[in-house]
Formats: structure tokens, C-alpha cells, sequence
């Protein structure tokens, strides 16, 4: 009995575990906090989605509606990533673009339990920002469907 529910003790760890990965260690990135540092600058929806890579619920981001032109900054670094010129209404709920700017972006992946997701992350600080999917409008094809609580905008 004892063997058994080690078992399913080590298979549940597992399952709930497997695709979870620890916030970036700021290796590589030109911009490097401790993790205390970046709890402290951050609100705890910023940190929870930059550095912990979560997703707040659609609709409900502060940005996710925003028709203003001006440009989208890393809410953890201030690093530039996308033009409201290249914002468009996906239904999601989340900002979508279908470009970035150039050396904003980095893409890795995001392994879930049962499939794996390309992630988008800030080129500066490797701050978690979103999801990219191929779906998206012409000229690119791509939505990078972005966290509100990622993102700071600066109006033209």
C-alpha cells in the first residue's frame, strides 16, 4: 500500500510539474534583476505574468481594447515591442499584433501536459509577455497575443 501511494505521489508531482519552468534567470539578458527586485518593482499581476509566466483572464487587461496609437513597452524594463499600427481585434481578449519591433521579441517554448505553445518573451529581460499563433491577418499571418499586465504604453 505504502509503494502505491508513493507512486501516485511521484506520478501526480509529475503530471503537475511537467511544462512548469521556473522564471528566467536574467542570464543573457541586457536587463537583470534579482528575484526580490523584481518583486518589488513589480505590481503582483505584473509579476505573476513577466516572471512567472501566467495569463490573466481575457477581457479584462488594461489594454486589450486600446485603439490609442503610440507604442507598446516591456511593463518590466520599458523595452520597445510592438506599434499600435500592427494591433489588431482578434476576439481573444488579449492585445494582438501581427509584427514586433525589430529586436523587441524573443520566441521560445511553453510545454503544457498536453501540447506545447511558442512563447513570447521580452529581448531585454526575458519577462514572459504572451503566446504567438499562426492565425493571424496579412502581411504576416502571426497574432502575438500579449498580456495586458506585460505590457506599458506610451501615446504619439
Amino acid at each position: 500500500m505504502l509503494r502505491y501511494f508513493l507512486f501516485l505521489t511521484i506520478a501526480m508531482y509529475t503530471l503537475i510539474s511537467y511544462g512548469q519552468s521556473s522564471s528566467s534567470s536574467g542570464i543573457g539578458y541586457n536587463y537583470k534583476l534579482s528575484d526580490k527586485q523584481w518583486q518589488n518593482k513589480l505590481s503582483q499581476g505584473q509579476y505573476n505574468v513577466l516572471r512567472r509566466r501566467g495569463t490573466e483572464t481575457p477581457f479584462t487587461g488594461k489594454y486589450w481594447n486600446n485603439k490609442k496609437e503610440g507604442t507598446y513597452k516591456c511593463s518590466g524594463c520599458n523595452h520597445e515591442l510592438f506599434t499600435s499600427n500592427t494591433k489588431f481585434k482578434s476576439g481573444t481578449g488579449w492585445p494582438s499584433f501581427y509584427a514586433f519591433i525589430k529586436n523587441g521579441i524573443e520566441l521560445g517554448t511553453d510545454n503544457n501536459i498536453s501540447y506545447s505553445k511558442n512563447e513570447v518573451h521580452c529581448a531585454n529581460c526575458g519577462g514572459h509577455l504572451g503566446h504567438v499563433f499562426k492565425d493571424g491577418p496579412r502581411p504576416t499571418g502571426m497574432r502575438y497575443c500579449i498580456n495586458s499586465a506585460a505590457l506599458d504604453f506610451k501615446s504619439d
